[in-house]
């Protein structure tokens, strides 16, 4: 039998979220906090609540902004490509998210943090050269971590493909042979593809991209912050879907 990894988290917000929604074995508060949302969840929630000094939080965690509080809980969860499919609602137009080299877990905190603000349908990343769920970006997503659904696969370039088979268009990001992001009609079940934060979008996976965009820059700065590009492209295909 495979026993069940544990991993520590820190911060109010995504361990508020984490007892709403995932396997939380133990809490921890240090002495002197007097957070009583959390103690009232822990005891309605029947989990272990336990007061430690600072040194037990700098071993566990390290040296973070903490906020007094931290817990143990079950290793986030991976889902498959098909799981994410099968959950979303059959009057619904799919919206998928695609991350093609991020390594920023601060980043990947705040895109899950606007995916589930948008209601992105599922996060895919890939299992090499890729940021994973853990600590810093439960803390940056406040809790969003446990509400988006993530599926991490070997080949982004053969999930695209075997996704462009169940009707999806793939749109990226990406500066050559591109239009203005506002000039595409987001109404089709779209995987939206973020590159990486130095090197932009894969060859392979460029090459699987149904129309490219850009977002048009009149500053002196040459690109946007991954998670800020991934917010307007986000508000766009929402807009597009649910105009005023």
């Amino acid at each position: 039998m495979v026993k069940n990894m544990k991993q520590y988290i820190y911060g109010k917000n995504p361990i508020v979220e984490a007892i709403k929604g995932a396997s939380v074995y133990q809490v921890y508060m240090l002495n002197g906090n007097k957070d009583q949302k959390i103690f009232d969840l822990c005891k309605k929630n029947q989990i272990p609540l336990t007061f430690v000094e600072k040194k037990e939080f700098d071993k566990k965690v390290g040296k973070v902004s903490h906020q007094g509080v931290m817990a143990s809980i079950e290793t986030y969860r991976y889902y498959t490509i098909d799981e994410i499919l099968s959950a979303i609602p059959q009057d619904k137009q799919p919206l998928l998210l695609m991350l093609d080299g991020l390594e920023d877990p601060h980043n990947l905190g705040a895109i899950l943090r606007t995916c589930d603000a948008v209601g992105v349908d599922g996060v895919i990343i890939g299992k090499n050269r890729s940021v994973s769920l853990n600590a810093t970006v439960a803390k940056v997503s406040t809790g969003a971590i446990h509400h988006v659904k993530v599926a991490q696969v070997t080949n982004l370039t053969r999930t695209l493909e075997e996704l462009k088979k169940k009707s999806f268009w793939v749109v990226g990001c990406e500066l050559e042979n591109s239009q203005d992001y506002r000039a595409v009609d987001y109404n089709m079940p779209t995987v939206l593809v973020i590159g990486s934060e130095g090197f932009g979008i894969s060859r392979l996976v460029k090459k699987s991209c149904d129309i490219h965009v850009v977002l048009p820059m009149v500053g002196h700065v040459n690109s946007l912050n991954a998670s800020v590009a991934t917010a307007v492209l986000l508000y766009q295909v929402y807009n597009s879907r649910h105009p005023l």
